[in-house]
């Protein structure tokens, strides 16, 4: 098994797609560890730059912290030798490091930091959070920007300097300005990763700001697609990209608006879809109605190979 340095893991995570699998439960909402890891051997023929465990699309909000580290156990047994392995943190700075201390028990490779639980902090807050998960743990981290953890360039260029394991900046806003200031302030300090829900809308555009990489939801119900899609958006071949957002990803992403928390919900709708169930999202998200489920089949048949 493949063990990376934080500076290592960076570069691994900027160099291809990202998995971000779902987390399966039984019907009565308890982890469902054998279905999970033959989900992670299945995707393991695809080369990802990197597996994030249990993080946004794998309801992390919805996991206990005991859960948490069953889920990426299982990812960093199941996975690849050389496949990193990156596991949450999040809630208050304390729980964070605590999350950050199983992510080491349980063979990741990095941290993905959520923003703090239920409370606002200002950039100065943001800092000492950062600096405390950081100084914690020898692995790399990921900051994830978004909701009531939004890093300004200054904030993120100070962290950058007091915390060499901080080795990637997440953007969950889709602020073009805020990330041209960070990557004209950071250049290849960081790597720079997509995550606004269907990150596949923004890849191009994102491409040209230094973002080499994003989190794919899509990948776990058509790997193939979703391959297809970030091959297309590294070489800038735009027509093909604006056919495939056209056919796909842009009706995608019209069922997904249509209700809060449908951004994971319709992951799972997507792996029901094709075969490779995952079971429900727990609350407080709600499943797919059959309806949309339907039309969502019938989406996903119109790609080329896509079982089902």
């Amino acid at each position: 098994m493949t063990s990376y340095s934080p500076e290592e893991l960076g570069h691994r995570i900027g160099s291809g797609l990202l998995s971000f699998p779902v987390t399966h439960f039984h019907d009565d909402l308890s982890f469902d560890e054998d279905a999970y890891r033959e989900n992670i051997a299945r995707l393991s023929k695809y080369d990802v730059g990197g597996l994030f465990a249990a993080g946004g699309t794998g309801e992390f909000f919805s996991l206990t912290p005991t859960e948490v580290e069953r889920v990426v156990a299982a990812a960093a047994d199941t996975a690849p030798g050389d496949t990193p392995i990156l596991a949450p943190a999040g809630y208050g700075t304390a729980t964070a490091v605590e999350f950050t201390a199983a992510a080491e028990r349980a063979g990741a490779d990095g941290v993905l930091l959520f923003p703090p639980y239920l409370t606002e902090a200002d950039q100065e807050g943001l800092v000492r959070h950062v600096e405390a998960v950081c100084r914690s743990t020898s692995l790399g981290v990921v900051v994830y920007s978004r909701a009531n953890a939004v890093y300004a360039a200054d904030t993120l260029a100070r962290l950058a300097d007091t915390c060499p394991n901080l080795v990637g900046y997440k953007d969950g806003v889709g602020d073009i300005d805020t990330m041209t200031r960070i990557h004209a302030r950071l250049g290849e300090r960081l790597t720079y990763v997509g995550g606004l829900p269907t990150a596949e809308t923004f890849a191009l555009p994102y491409l040209q700001l230094g973002v080499t990489t994003y989190s794919s939801a899509i990948f776990n119900f058509a790997p193939e697609f979703a391959l297809d899609f970030y091959a297309a958006v590294r070489e800038r071949r735009q027509p093909d990209v604006t056919r495939m957002l056209s056919d796909f990803v842009l009706p995608y992403t019209e069922i997904r608006n249509r209700r809060a928390g449908y951004a994971v919900s319709i992951v799972k709708a997507g792996m029901t879809a094709t075969g490779h169930g995952a079971g429900p999202v727990r609350p407080p998200l709600t499943d797919l109605t059959p309806l949309e489920l339907d039309e969502l089949r019938n989406l996903i048949a119109t790609l080329p190979g896509t079982a089902t």
